[in-house]
């Protein structure tokens, strides 16, 4: 961790985006340092017939073009989520759209679904040794902001990466491409499912059916929670990410940049996407794995989504605050959390505090 906090007040001279384009040419280049810290059993777990050494993920947002999941695989994650990824590449928002917000451990961004298309995100996909090779792989699909029907958008994706990832997640839920949340009300998210489990349901020549997971945001209503329960178990969907970034809890911020439009991550969403992800495994009843997001930076922040409902956990922000050393450490917290509470297994603890 020493090395890091040299590392970062350097970054921390240069813009957020800049900072994040500099770490990825460093990762492609193998001048970052890989974790051999070996995973304690207790962390292992088995979801959707594939086997994870750990329940710590890596969001979508930081490998936005699939360029290095094997090198993120290597600094101790459990598995790697990359993307979004959109049919044709956009530019994304004007800059500035990412902002460090170091006094409340959070960020804002708008960056828009920036990205260099469909093409280019599955060639780096197929550049991997192998699926599975390096470790599990999602790839989390979009729309394009211009797409007339974007419903089509998430069907282009899904049929061009299969094959090429070992997890998808339809992303509906971002708050920076206009009407995309929209696809999260029950009649359009009805159809939206419908159409990408037929594709991966009709297609040929996989060894076995890809999970389709859905990220879901959490600004949504009551009402709007019930209808995605529903909707999700209709068409028996693999899995819900929950949650996104919120476009609320502006009035809790203290440091600069708190005005800053876009959606709000870290620190100050952990306890309004805890609750949503207890909310959302008491009206599925358990039946549909979940995976946690927002605001993790401990063992005990894990350990907390996980009793909540969550077999898996993601992060992203914490780690522009702490470094990839902040892998091993919340690891070695679970653990040590894990055996204390006498659970056998990560598995053993998901969904505790519901019965």
């Amino acid at each position: 961790m020493g090395l890091y906090k040299i590392t970062k007040s350097l970054l921390f001279t240069l813009s957020p985006e800049r900072a994040h384009s500099l770490a990825i040419l460093g990762l492609k280049s193998g001048l970052v340092f890989s974790d051999h810290h070996q995973d304690d059993p207790v962390l292992a777990a088995n979801l959707w017939g594939m086997d994870f050494s750990n329940p710590v993920g890596l969001a979508a947002g930081f490998d936005k073009n699939a360029e290095v999941p094997c090198a993120m695989m290597a600094q101790g994650f459990g598995f790697v989520e990359t993307g979004t990824v959109t049919p044709k590449p956009q530019a994304g928002n004007p800059k500035p759209r990412l902002f460090r917000l170091t006094r409340d451990q959070a960020v804002i961004n708008r960056m828009g679904f920036n990205n260099l298309g469909l093409t280019v995100y599955a060639k780096n996909l197929k550049r991997r040794e192998g699926l599975g090779k390096c470790g599990v792989v999602g790839a989390n699909i979009g729309a394009n902001k211009d797409s007339e029907d974007p419903a089509s958008d998430y069907v282009i994706c899904l049929t061009k990466l299969l094959g090429l990832a070992n997890y998808f997640t339809v992303n509906i839920s971002s708050p920076n491409t206009p009407g995309l949340r929209k696809l999260q009300g029950r009649d359009a998210l009805d159809d939206l499912l419908g159409r990408l489990v037929s594709v991966r349901d009709g297609a040929t020549g996989l060894d076995v059916k890809p999970p389709l997971l859905v990220k879901i945001s959490p600004d949504l209503d009551e009402e709007e929670v019930a209808d995605i329960a529903e909707i999700v178990q209709k068409h028996r969907m693999d899995g819900l990410i929950i949650s996104n970034t919120t476009i609320g809890l502006r009035d809790q911020l203290t440091a600069k940049y708190a005005g800053e439009s876009g959606g709000l991550s870290g620190a100050p969403l952990f306890e309004k996407s805890t609750k949503l992800l207890s909310d959302m495994y008491r009206l599925t009843e358990g039946k549909i794995p979940l995976i946690g997001v927002g605001g993790i930076s401990s063992g005990d922040d894990a350990y907390r989504k996980i009793r909540a409902g969550a077999s898996l956990v993601q992060l992203y922000s914490a780690l522009v605050f702490h470094g990839p050393g902040l892998v091993c450490k919340i690891k070695l917290e679970l653990t040590e959390i894990l055996q204390k509470e006498g659970f056998k297994s990560v598995s053993d603890a998901v969904g505790a505090d519901h019965k």
